[in-house]
């Protein structure tokens, strides 16, 4: 478990935030590594972390379950595999119907898959058992979503999932320590209030620079057809 909560100046962007925290992660170079990153703006991350760990790159797609009228607040997460994760807490406090529930879990789970066919194509995930995990986002704020992301691969038969990420609140680095095997934040401010504040440029991810990256990461031509 590692962070550091000194200041820091704001990433310039996520492939800045990827190549910091690839230096942190350097101790893992030479092992069984497999890097998963959360689209669209982990992947990004992921793919500088990939490059400095000379590992494998893949997508884990989770989709976010948001507060009906307020859709940007998580009340939970579905991720590939049938994982659903559910903050009961706010579910109870906003008196959220089960069938609501259902029903935002649907419509996510129709976007789960077509994010997986449309940045994958129709390459099959990577084998991950009995390797270690490293799982990346471009920051951290509740971290449901990453909850189900390290639920959902505890599932496949890692020998351990590592959870690292750019910048998140201290609070949630002291929760995943009890949920991952090991969580690296390069960043966990005091006065953290959104991931986004902690970069220059937060432009949205779009599909595409996803596709772009999975296709360098394995070294597939830009130009080829899936």
């Amino acid at each position: 478990m590692a962070w550091q909560a000194a200041l820091h100046e704001p990433y310039r962007d996520r492939r800045h935030a990827g190549t910091e925290l690839g230096h942190r992660l350097g101790h893992l170079k030479g092992d069984d590594v497999v890097v998963l990153a959360l689209p669209r703006g982990g992947v990004p991350v992921g793919f500088e972390v990939a490059r400095a760990l000379e590992a494998p790159l893949d997508v884990f797609v989770v989709r976010k379950l948001g507060l009906p009228g307020h859709s940007e607040f998580a009340m939970g997460a579905i991720a590939s595999g049938g994982v659903r994760v559910l903050n009961d807490e706010v579910v109870r406090l906003y008196r959220i119907p089960q069938q609501v529930v259902d029903a935002i879990a649907r419509e996510e789970q129709a976007e789960l898959e077509r994010r997986e066919q449309a940045y994958r194509g129709g390459r099959p995930p990577l084998d991950v058992r009995r390797r270690t995990v490293v799982l990346i986002d471009d920051g951290l704020a509740t971290g449901s979503t990453m909850k189900a992301a390290v639920q959902a691969v505890r599932a496949l038969g890692p020998a351990r999932i590592i959870v690292a990420v750019p910048v998140a609140s201290p609070d949630t680095c002291r929760e995943f320590a009890t949920i991952a095997d090991d969580i690296v934040c390069a960043l966990a401010p005091e006065h953290f209030a959104a991931v986004g504040q902690w970069y220059d440029d937060f432009r949205q991810t779009t599909d595409e620079e996803v596709r772009e990256l999975l296709r360098a990461a394995s070294a597939e031509p830009a130009g080829k057809p899936r």
